[in-house]
């Protein structure tokens, strides 16, 4: 099996706010019925957390779940623990009706940090910011492409597809350039 490679080797660009691509996360997307039974076991045995809420992402020492539409999860891990995970949810949903799938390697993964990176989003995102709690996501859009995004850790993480990943990271640059601040 080969190494994983980040979309862009790790690109980034210091603007108004820092814009980093964060090179290979483990992603696994899990539909299911929020009523499936051991739905909540498998997703706390898969990334040690539970069944987030409607909009939200719940983290946990570098891993995570987050809600990502009525039926669908999105679990978060270092890359290596992606086989792991899948075993603890196939265990835990044996014979009950669900989809889990490696997302890892068709998606990219960016930060977007600094006191203004809200700025970098709301210039791309039909999102209101200011009103985006600790620990909401947002599946929407940045410009014209899908796209995930939830604060954390002083910035935001952004997820989107990797076959859009050099567009993203265009559109990023873009809006933190020095002097295209909102204030």
């Amino acid at each position: 099996m080969s190494d994983p490679v980040s979309a862009l080797g790790q690109a980034s660009f210091d603007g108004f706010a820092k814009i980093r691509e964060i090179g290979p996360l483990g992603m696994i997307t899990l539909r299911a019925k929020p009523d499936v039974k051991g739905l909540d076991a498998a997703i706390m045995a898969a990334v040690g957390t539970g069944l987030p809420a409607q909009r939200r992402i719940v983290q946990l020492g570098g891993k995570a779940a987050a809600w990502m539409s009525p039926d669908e999860y999105l679990l978060v891990m270092p890359y290596a623990e992606t086989g792991a995970a899948m075993a603890a949810l196939d265990l835990a949903l044996k014979g009950q009706h669900h989809l889990a799938a490696v997302v890892s390697d068709a998606r990219a993964v960016f930060r977007i940090e600094g006191p203004k990176a809200a700025q970098v989003l709301a210039k791309l995102s039909p999102v209101d910011l200011g009103a985006m709690a600790p620990g909401e996501l947002r599946r929407t859009r940045a410009a014209q492409v899908a796209a995930a995004f939830w604060a954390a850790d002083g910035g935001y993480t952004l997820v989107c597809f990797r076959s859009v990943a050099s567009y993203v990271m265009g559109l990023l640059t873009h809006s933190a350039m020095p002097g295209s601040e909102l204030d």
